[in-house]
């Protein structure tokens, strides 16, 4: 069970760490010059990139960028507290109470970053032809995964013995 508890954690680790360079970097969406994510641009010109702020044209919306923004800090935060209350857990609750709210903490997460990845897909970037998503869009998508999948481990664990 020991076993379990350290594959568990490293699980939960590696959904953190995803999710804040998700949230953090700088590459939502990408072309040959410009480089995108939900805080600011990045626009090479003569070898240099330079940082500017987003744009403020109507098929970039401000209401659903800041949507974006919350939820991927709200699972950030939500992935943080949960690895706090895992650890907590372990040392205060009884069997078949653990893990529980642990589990709700990961589901929050994983719903508030499916959240910010769904409406950046559907709200940004619809004219644009020649870029594609970067790296932090796809690692949105793996730390959904992998924290849901994380929520359902934390529920099923809750009645194992540790």
């Amino acid at each position: 069970m020991l076993i379990l508890l350290a594959a568990i954690f490293v699980l939960h680790i590696i959904g953190i760490i995803l999710l804040l360079v998700a949230t953090i970097d700088n590459a939502w969406w990408m072309t040959e010059s410009v480089s995108t994510d939900v805080w600011a641009r990045w626009v090479q010109e003569s070898g240099v990139w330079n940082y500017t702020d987003l744009p403020t044209i109507p098929s970039y919306p401000s209401d659903y960028l800041q949507a974006v923004q919350a939820s991927s800090v709200l699972a950030c935060i939500f992935s943080i507290l949960g690895i706090f209350v895992f650890v907590a857990q372990l040392f205060t609750l009884p069997k078949g109470e653990r893990f529980t709210i642990s589990g709700f903490f990961q589901l929050l997460a994983s719903l508030c970053i499916m959240i910010a990845a769904s409406i950046y897909t559907d709200r940004f970037h619809l004219d644009e032809k020649n870029g594609w998503y970067g790296h932090c869009f796809i690692l949105a998508w793996i730390s959904f995964a992998l924290t849901f999948i994380s929520s359902i481990i934390y529920f099923v664990l809750r009645k194992k013995t540790a």
